[in-house]
């Protein structure tokens, strides 16, 4: 685990989503507020120095040269030229540097801020939002904003205090020069207000394609084995191609504008140039400015300018950087899932005595998963879960650790309602094993020990793997707990990878035991093997086991059979066994396929 930085000063996010855009900005950058007007201070002083240059080359050319005094003059103005570019050049060092700490600092608890804050969202909010795209929020937008606090933001004061002071310059040299030099201001501030509003609407839609395409990219290779099993590449190929076009098109859009408003921009402020050089020529010619006040006005005007048509990249740098803001606030704005708030919390844990009680649940509006289910287990139970797919098997265990809430009804935990527990403590005291186990690009060793929170010695993580039939496979590899495993375990097969995941979670020893179809992805031996482990792994925890074969669940003290939401039968394996009814054709159906199975067997074991 990387340790972690210097910390940073804190910021209350709550102020910057609650505030307008540009104040939220500026909250955002709360505790570099000295760095930022550090970087703007430096950047004025820079600008002094430059136009310092071209007022001391005025006073150089009319004073020095003209008047032919060189000697100690010339070394003395060499001196003071190489003052004024040194301090120039520290100048802008320093407010690059304190940019930088503005842009990357503020930036850096923003994103963490940002990682924790979707770290604590809900269950639900996951379901429902495309990794794609949150990745692209995290990483595109946040980089956004860096190099707009990083650039722009302090191109706010330093544009301001560049115009000011060559203004002042040019005003001290003639003030008709001055009136003539800011004639261009209001008509880039028009046009740059113009381009603004068209630039933000471009720049969103061209972030939203992005983000499909990089949910697109993201998707195909997580499931790259199901594509390549299915021969689908062609169809992949088209679908990214498709999204690819749509992006090149949105992006030609928004490169169009820019590529408008930069000619618009430079023609109005050459024209403003040339047509103040022009006047400012012809004072000289008149004897009205001198020659060096009219090289010192050259040189000032092109810093006049700059900021001028840079005031137009900023307007539309900040339209990027507000786009970017909205949708990193869009996501803060989503209330966190409460882990810790709670009426009940056992010091000693739970005993696993649960209860549903008219226990009713949907995802949408009018459209129930579960309706009216009741029952009733004793701790150390094991309760099994059967029906077809989508009947509500995985609805019902992701209740118990409050992944959702119930609709209607209760469940109770040792006769205290559910929602008296808090999220946090409930999922200590629950063990989950998937039916398609993650595991983490590390080793296997912290696979299994992911879910603690303290040290772990080695004895207990091999015995764990020996309860999850995984030791011994383990121990064949070159470096044993130590063997790195790929971007979900693509180094282990599927019935490895399995058991991995069962070795992780019996090594919380939870209370609560959830097996979702955990068994689906090994072979009948090693089903065996963890079956024979589980037998006592099992005794005093309430395990819920959702499978599809009737031969894993036949052991279970209570067999709940589902349909469309429902339960339409309860009871042991001998007790529906001898009822007419779903169980017993799902058995006989099960039993024909395992019979006909074995007989071939049989025959190709003869030949």
């Amino acid at each position: 685990v990387a340790q972690k930085a210097h910390t940073y000063p804190p910021c209350d996010m709550q102020c910057v989503i609650s505030s307008k855009p540009l104040i939220s900005l500026w909250h955002l950058i709360s505790g570099f507020h000295w760095q930022y007007f550090g970087a703007t201070f430096f950047a004025g002083t820079a600008a002094l120095a430059r136009t310092g240059v071209n007022l001391f080359l005025g006073y150089f050319i009319d004073q020095i040269l003209i008047k032919r005094q060189y000697g100690t003059k010339l070394i003395e103005a060499a001196l003071i030229f190489a003052a004024l570019i040194a301090g120039q050049a520290f100048s802008s060092f320093m407010s690059g540097k304190l940019a930088a700490q503005t842009g990357e600092g503020s930036t850096r608890r923003l994103r963490d801020y940002l990682f924790n804050h979707i770290q604590r969202l809900s269950f639900a909010y996951h379901s429902e939002a495309k990794t794609g795209d949150l990745l692209e929020r995290a990483t595109s937008d946040v980089d956004t904003l860096r190099r707009f606090f990083s650039d722009q933001a302090i191109g706010i004061g330093r544009i301001t205090l560049i115009f000011i002071i060559n203004l002042t310059a040019i005003y001290r040299i003639n003030p008709r020069l001055a009136g003539i030099s800011v004639v261009i201001v209001p008509v880039i501030l028009v046009v740059s207000l113009l381009f603004f509003k068209q630039l933000s609407k471009s720049y969103a839609s061209y972030q939203e394609q992005e983000a499909v395409l990089t949910t697109n990219l993201q998707e195909n290779l997580s499931g790259v084995r199901v594509v390549k099993a299915f021969a689908r590449q062609g169809y992949e190929i088209d679908k990214f191609e498709g999204n690819n076009a749509e992006k090149l098109r949105r992006g030609e859009k928004l490169n169009m504008m820019h590529a408008l408003f930069w000619p618009i921009s430079d023609l109005i402020c050459a024209a403003q140039q040339i047509t103040s050089s022009f006047i400012a020529a012809l004072m000289a010619i008149d004897g009205v400015i001198t020659v060096g006040n009219f090289i010192a006005f050259a040189g000032l005007l092109g810093w006049l300018i700059w900021p001028v048509r840079n005031l137009g990249r900023l307007i539309v740098d900040t339209s990027r950087a507000l786009v970017s803001f909205k949708r990193i606030t869009n996501i803060l704005k989503v209330p966190e899932e409460n882990l810790f708030i709670a009426s009940c919390q056992p010091e000693n844990g739970v005993k696993g005595d649960i209860s549903f009680d008219h226990v009713s649940f949907e995802y949408e509006k009018n459209h129930p998963v579960l309706q009216d289910v009741n029952f009733s287990c004793k701790a150390g139970q094991v309760v099994a879960l059967l029906g077809s797919t989508g009947s509500g098997k995985t609805s019902l265990v992701k209740l118990l650790p409050r992944f959702y809430d119930v609709t209607s009804g209760r469940i109770l935990l040792d006769g205290v309602n559910l929602n008296e527990y808090s999220r946090d403590f409930l999922r200590s005291q629950i063990g989950i094993v998937e039916q398609e186990p993650f595991l983490f690009s590390a080793s296997i060793r912290d696979n299994i020990t992911y879910g603690m929170k303290h040290e772990v010695s080695q004895a207990k993580v091999e015995e764990v793997a020996r309860d999850a039939a995984i030791h011994d496979v383990v121990e064949s590899f070159t470096n044993g707990y130590d063997t790195l495993v790929g971007e979900r375990g693509v180094t282990l097969s599927g019935g490895q990878k399995q058991r991995v995941a069962i070795a992780r979670a019996l090594l919380i020893n939870p209370r609560i035991l959830i097996l979702d179809d955990s068994t689906s992805s090994v072979d009948m031996e090693t089903e065996v093997q963890i079956r024979a482990a589980l037998e006592n792994l099992m005794k005093d925890r309430t395990t819920f086991i959702i499978a599809h074969r009737i031969q894993s669940i036949m052991d279970a003290d209570l067999i709940l059979v589902f349909d469309q939401g429902r339960i339409i039968q309860s009871g042991t394996h001998a007790e529906l066994l001898s009822q007419p009814g779903a169980y017993q054709e799902i058995y006989e159906i099960q039993t024909r396929i395992d019979n006909a199975l074995q007989e071939e067997i049989d025959n190709v074991s003869l030949l």
